[in-house]
């Protein structure tokens, strides 16, 4: 389904659910597509808990350019998708893969999140820990759930009250436990 956003056209892969409990919103990284094996683990998990699972394409990605847009229209284009996706009377949850992570943190409270799924966060730049991306995980007041890998060059993110971080092994990549990931994502769905 393509989506009308202020930055161009977004798409959104649609898994339902008959009964579902929840809607799950992911976005990919910067450099990959919806189809990185910890997004697919994570629907997995997902759709066997009854929550039924949009897989979202930014505009930049829609129309092949390799680098992603800046911030504020990642944000933009985000916000219109999730807007156009979202079912009366469901629990939304948002998320996404290291770069989608940050956009879906940074617009949770717009969206109307219950919640928010973090795979792979980019705490910092590799060898960069002084470019703390932390403030973003931070200002979420809704539960999170961030899936690291326990040698991810980007950091690891600490548990906070309202935050649950699992590691498991493997990298930034997440594809060497995808098993670990999607119990992770299953036992914490908030459902």
């Amino acid at each position: 389904m393509d989506i009308d956003t202020p930055h161009g056209p977004a798409r959104a892969h649609v898994q339902t659910v008959d009964n579902a409990v929840a809607l799950l919103v992911l976005g990919h990284g910067a450099g990959g597509g919806v189809s990185a094996p910890d997004l697919m683990a994570a629907t997995r998990a997902a759709l066997e808990r009854q929550v039924s699972v949009c897989l979202v394409e930014q505009p930049y990605a829609v129309a092949g350019r390799k680098s992603q847009a800046p911030a504020a229209q990642l944000d933009a284009a985000w916000i219109a998708t999730v807007h156009r996706l979202r079912v009366e009377d469901l629990p939304l949850i948002v998320g996404g893969r290291s770069a989608g992570a940050r956009v879906a943190c940074r617009t949770a409270a717009t969206t109307g999140a219950s919640a928010v799924l973090c795979l792979a966060f980019p705490l910092h730049p590799p060898g960069k820990p002084e470019k703390s991306r932390l403030a973003e995980l931070d200002a979420v007041q809704v539960p999170v759930l961030v899936v690291q890998g326990e040698r991810d060059p980007f950091g690891m993110p600490p548990d906070a009250p309202n935050r649950t971080v699992v590691k498991v092994s493997g990298d930034h990549g997440l594809k060497a436990d995808l098993d670990a990931v999607a119990a992770a994502v299953r036992d914490w769905l908030p459902v």
